[in-house]
């Protein structure tokens, strides 16, 4: 079961931005979080939406109580989680704005931040702008660059996927470090893979270069990435963890529709074997079941994958991680 309550303003005024802020337990941060976004567009213009999926602390409350500092806010509460994907499909419904953009519970803004995104969108004239992050752990300010070095002029998507070997803007993936235009979200672009707890960014990432026109990175002061929150779910190892896999299926099905998948293909092989690579060399903190489940949905995955592309690929990623991934190469030939 879920609510909404419109808070203050006028919610039917089509704004110039929506921002859309997915939380579950963010009592702590979500204040933080709320006070960097007053002042960032003249008012009027800014619609805030947050989802709380399902909080059992204040997280309802706090949000509640920035109504008047934040003119047209719009909560909306779900009595029991359901995941960070479908909670910003959630946001993306109840948007109104001609832009969208998205933004954690526990992150915040660097002043000035929106407006200067938002000129950058409409000067160019592009689909969508992407832009740098700062990651803070523990007080720690560490700034992250999107890696594309041209900067402030259109650029065409697909352009930006390769090459394989180096991380490019599909290895980029976090939807809160841009804005979009809302036609795309009109075109089905902008939705997220319902029911993903985990890496619900790659297939939306990989869609949004294979499928839009144009895009640009901008520098814009940036958005404030807090690391080390106990609640993120990359800090907990439980069944939702595995959702990288359904993720990278989603990928691999993307890939199939396109005129140019092999030409694209060997970079989505790379992507996913660094992904499980990681989640091998941490498995041994997973209760054995989900470890063991891990090994055999990941063979079964790369059963799509041919053989010389795979063997290819491990060499390329070193010895380190084909140690890692060895035992589920191993298992692949008899996956079912």
């Amino acid at each position: 079961m879920a609510f909404t309550v419109r808070t203050c303003g006028l919610p039917s005024l089509r704004r110039v931005l929506s921002l859309i802020i997915p939380g579950k337990d963010v009592a702590a941060w979500v204040g933080d979080t709320l006070t960097s976004l007053v002042g960032q567009l003249p008012q009027g213009e800014l619609q805030v939406v947050v989802v709380d999926d399902g909080s059992t602390d204040a997280t309802s409350e706090v949000v509640a109580g920035f109504a008047d500092r934040l003119p047209g806010l719009v909560l909306h509460r779900n009595e029991s989680p359901v995941g960070l994907a479908s909670a910003r499909n959630q946001g993306l419904e109840l948007a109104t704005g001609s832009v969208l953009g998205f933004l954690d519970g526990d992150d915040w803004l660097a002043r000035g931040h929106l407006a200067r995104a938002v000129a950058a969108l409409e000067t160019l004239d592009v689909d969508f702008v992407r832009f740098d992050h700062v990651r803070v752990t523990e007080g720690r300010r560490e700034q992250v660059r999107a890696p594309q070095a041209r900067r402030g002029v259109p650029l065409n998507p697909r352009e930006s996927i390769l090459p394989t070997t180096d991380s490019t803007m599909v290895d980029y993936p976090y939807a809160w470090a841009g804005l979009y235009r809302r036609r795309l979200h009109e075109q089905g672009l902008l939705a997220f893979d319902d029911g993903l707890h985990t890496a619900e960014d790659r297939p939306w990432v990989w869609r949004l270069h294979l499928r839009t026109q144009s895009y640009a990175v901008v520098n814009t002061p940036g958005v404030m990435y807090r690391r080390g929150v106990t609640t993120s779910l990359t800090q907990v190892l439980d069944r939702r963890q595995l959702d990288f896999l359904t993720s990278y299926a989603s990928c691999f099905a993307l890939l199939a529709e396109d005129p140019e998948q092999d030409r694209f293909l060997p970079k989505l092989v790379r992507q996913l074997l660094a992904v499980l690579a990681h989640q091998l060399g941490r498995s041994a903190q997973m209760a054995r079941p989900l470890r063991r489940e891990l090994r055999e949905r990941a063979a079964a995955l790369l059963e799509t994958v041919p053989g010389d592309l795979l063997e290819e690929t491990v060499v390329q990623l070193g010895h380190q991680r084909e140690r890692l991934l060895t035992p589920v190469l191993r298992r692949r030939g008899r996956a079912a």
